[in-house]
């Protein structure tokens, strides 16, 4: 009987080794599902093909990209929430993730308890451009302007409610002026609107004014991260041009649904950090506007935690809410 006992028990020890080594196994041998909550062709889409693509060819899993737009991203941030635990499944998010829960009365999951951080990927700062026949020639220029005519200067972004939209309330509560906003439904089309003559000034990521500003139909006058962009050299930060502290920028990361085994999540952190740092996923990145970021893990969980507050403060005090 004793005997037994000790069979079953090393069968039962057994058992555990091999399902531990199985978990360790999934970043590395079996196909990984990432989920995108955005339309295909943009910038979230094309970082996890660009990342996949590299993966795949150095003998990674198959990362299979499957696009989920909906509901202001809540539909497939629910869908991964509720995804096993055995880490083939996988979100790409953005700051909408912690956007929703600031706006929103009420969300299916919770962002900082439904999910294990991953890794956050890149960054793309945020770009204030204006009319190249514009009489704003810095942000001074901008800011001197609309304190002279409170409320009758407007601008554009995506929005509302969305990281470009906060982004500017932030930007007129610390510049202490008031614009008025005119959402559009993609940073795209407010950009033609800005070429156009019908808006004064638009905030947008890189890939959605640069070829206009490098065509000179627009003007960059500031930039929304705290050091200048590689890309545009010349053009200030909204620092430098005497806004202390401010800093936008869209940002993209991976996070697994909750009770994700640590060593899946240590195998994906290892797996997709490599796959970033390449020089040829870099050269790809690059030209987009990506600044590589790589920080991971609980690194990566206080940078949610933060940027929960700051927003829950933002929208709270601009009275920003879903449908505004």
């Amino acid at each position: 009987m004793q005997f037994t006992k000790i069979l079953a028990a090393c069968a039962a020890l057994i058992a555990l080794a091999l399902s531990t080594a199985a978990e360790a196994q999934t970043a590395s041998g079996r196909n990984v599902r990432v989920v995108v909550p955005f339309p295909p062709g943009g910038t979230a889409d094309i970082l996890a093909r660009v990342l996949g693509e590299q993966i795949g060819k150095t003998g990674g899993p198959t990362i299979l990209v499957e696009n989920r737009p909906g509901g202001g991203t809540v539909i497939a941030t629910e869908q991964v929430s509720r995804a096993a635990p055995d880490g083939n499944t996988l979100l790409l998010m953005a700051n909408s993730f912690v956007i929703n829960a600031a706006v929103r009365a009420s969300l299916p999951y919770d962002p900082l308890t439904s999910f294990e951080p991953v890794c956050l990927m890149v960054d793309s700062p945020q770009i204030m451009v204006v009319n190249a026949t514009s009489p704003f020639k810095t942000l001074k220029d901008f800011i001197d302007a609309a304190k002279a005519k409170p409320g009758e200067m407007n601008y554009a972004t995506v929005g509302p409610a969305t990281t470009q939209h906060i982004a500017f309330e932030m930007f007129n509560r610390a510049a202490g002026i008031k614009l008025t906003y005119v959402p559009f439904g993609g940073g795209a089309p407010a950009t033609t609107a800005l070429v156009g003559g019908h808006v004064m000034a638009v905030l947008a990521n890189p890939s959605e004014v640069m070829e206009q500003v490098r065509a000179g139909k627009l003007r960059a006058i500031a930039v929304a991260s705290r050091e200048r962009f590689a890309p545009l050299p010349d053009t200030p930060t909204v620092i430098e041009g005497g806004i202390k502290d401010f800093e936008a920028t869209a940002w993209f990361g991976l996070v697994a649904p909750a009770k994700t085994p640590t060593d899946v999540i240590a195998a994906h952190i290892t797996m997709f950090k490599n796959a970033l740092n390449a020089p040829e996923v870099q050269a790809k990145l690059t030209p987009q506007g990506y600044r590589s970021i790589g920080v991971c893990g609980a690194d990566f969980g206080a940078h949610i935690k933060r940027q929960h507050g700051e927003y829950g403060r933002v929208t709270k005090e601009a009275g920003i809410k879903v449908g505004d």
